[in-house]
């Protein structure tokens, strides 16, 4: 890996992530699920992810690896633990740039026939025509070559994207204020008209999450950054703080732009719909009489997720790259080219965002499943800070969480929170996801050419097999998905809380105490250090070639 990223390069990796196509959908679908109430719902999701990510600050400044998200626990817990949280995360952002494409060839469905407008399950999703699948296959054929030139190449395009959707939300933001602002709409038709579960839902299925995840983009870029130590804490703390300001302004705006009649004619915000003009914020725009306005957003619903899928293509590749330097998958995958890119993994999340196109038919329909499965990867992350606190606690830590366990802990319940809040319509898919991963884990591990990589079951399988299946014992038991549909469930909705708040500390503590013993993960420590030193002289002697 070439480390040609530098602060600003990797603050936006983070920020050009997070906005991508949420920002144009999410504060629509929110307020739909949850009324004027979606601003507490960006308010307390950013808090929620602001505890993993300072987590994963805290790991990243330790151990800049790419990939980290999938190797940080394979130091701690082993090869079990890493496998899994791997392919939990690889099934996640496989998904998330054929999600973006779609997200933009529905806005650009106004110019051509690219997506089609039907109902499935009583909401109107829009699914890909023969013309838009031709033009997402092109799509993804672009963030693979940009790729193939190296990642100087992406993050000098990256930063030029970020800084046009930063000026469009903004722009957005202040004309619907200054345009078309009504304070009634804050009431008229109830606060949270879902109660405290439509907030919590549209945390985990409006978008909102799904929009707040690319800050981990500073932590899987961390190899290739000049000075991860600095970098990493900037960009994935400014990058959560900055978008957040930018979302609850951005709902605010949204909900008080919307003319009171459209509200009155749809009886409130769960009927509300643009469909017709295949985005909501450039409906808005023009329906308030600033055509100019919705044309921008036209332009920017191609840039805004275009630049997100560009950087989904780029995290895929270095997971499957992690996955391949932890050998639990094939060796091939952790392969680069002169220009340190892993060319096999590129193409591989190539073809598999061909597949995805086909058999899930909407962006709506898979954020739910993209949050859930990306929040869970990141709960044996941070289960591995508790862990290394006790193994390495002589560790240098240039960024140092305070309050000892408190942050992690309070980092893994909101996870397995969100993960709940999804609802089993949603989670059933990712846990059935998840069966398929230990099924092809031992076929790899047969498989494996060379030394075989030891599991590591007792450290590993001990705690992810209780977590996983607790999880989704919970889910299926719990008030969710549904608000609609009065679903109340065996759990009732408090109850959920103190169910999984006591799973969260049983596993918590379950790993703390199976964790691998000293000398295992000071191996590992030691493994990962001549690695970045073998890099690191390789690139020196390039340099000087």
């Amino acid at each position: 890996m070439r480390r040609d990223i530098g602060v600003i390069g990797l603050l936006f990796a983070s920020v050009g992530s997070i906005i991508g196509s949420g920002w144009l959908f999410g504060a629509l679908t929110a307020a739909q699920l949850t009324g004027p109430s979606a601003i507490l719902s960006w308010f307390i999701a950013a808090v929620m992810m602001m505890l993993i990510g300072l987590v994963f600050a805290e790991l990243g400044t330790m151990f800049p690896l790419s990939g980290g998200v999938v190797r940080f626990p394979h130091l701690a817990f082993g090869s079990f633990a890493s496998y899994t949280t791997g392919w939990i995360l690889w099934v996640a952002v496989a998904t998330t740039a054929p999600i973006e494409v779609e997200g933009a060839l529905q806005y650009a469905t106004k110019y051509a026939p690219f997506t089609a407008a039907h109902q499935s399950g009583g909401e109107t999703v829009h699914t890909l025509t023969g013309l838009g699948y031709l033009v997402a296959v092109l799509g993804m054929a672009f963030f693979v070559v940009v790729n193939y030139f190296g990642v100087r190449w992406f993050a000098r395009i990256n930063t030029v994207a970020v800084w046009w959707k930063l000026a469009i939300i903004l722009i957005a933001i202040i004309a619907f204020l200054v345009t078309s602002f009504h304070g009634e709409n804050f009431s008229d038709h109830g606060f949270a008209t879902n109660g405290m579960h439509g907030i919590f839902t549209a945390i985990a299925t409006g978008g909102i999450v799904f929009s707040y995840l690319g800050f981990r983009q500073g932590i899987e870029l961390a190899g290739e950054s000049r000075n991860p130590r600095r970098n990493i804490p900037i960009a994935v703390i400014g990058s959560l703080l900055l978008t957040a300001v930018l979302y609850i302004g951005l709902q605010v705006a949204f909900i008080g732009a919307v003319r009171p009649q459209d509200l009155a004619s749809s009886h409130g915000w769960a009927q509300l719909d643009f469909t017709d003009a295949f985005g909501p914020l450039a409906a808005i725009a023009t329906l308030i009489g600033i055509g100019w306005l919705a044309k921008l957003l036209y332009i920017d619903a191609i840039i805004s997720p275009a630049d997100t899928g560009l950087i989904y293509t780029t995290v895929t590749a270095r997971v499957s790259y992690a996955m391949g330097r932890n050998g639990n998958a094939p060796r091939s995958l952790a392969s680069t080219t002169r220009r340190g890119v892993p060319l096999t993994s590129l193409l591989v999340s190539f073809v598999v965002g061909l597949i995805v196109f086909l058999p899930f038919p909407s962006w709506q329909q898979l954020v739910g499943f993209v949050t859930s499965a990306t929040v869970l990867s990141f709960g044996a992350g941070i289960l591995t800070l508790g862990a290394l606190r006790r193994e390495l606690p002589d560790r240098e830590r240039p960024f140092r969480l305070a309050l000892g366990p408190v942050v992690p802990f309070l980092a893994f319940y909101s996870s397995n929170l969100i993960v709940y809040w999804a609802g089993w319509d949603v989670n059933w898919k990712l846990f059935l996801a998840i069966a398929l991963g230990f099924v092809l884990l031992p076929i790899f591990h047969a498989t494996a050419k060379g030394e075989k990589t030891p599991l590591d079951l007792r450290a590993g399988a001990t705690w992810t097999l209780p977590w996983l299946g607790g999880l989704a014992l919970i889910s299926w038991l719990g008030s969710y998905p549904d608000p609609h549909k009065g679903n109340t469930g065996t759990i009732g909705f408090g109850w959920g809380f103190v169910a999984v708040f006591v799973l969260t500390a049983v596993v918590f503590w379950l790993a703390t105490v199976v964790r691998l013993p000293r000398d295992r993960v000071e191996a590992h420590v030691a493994e990962t250090e001549r690695e970045s030193q073998d890099e690191e002289a390789a690139l020196g002697s390039a340099g000087a070639a």
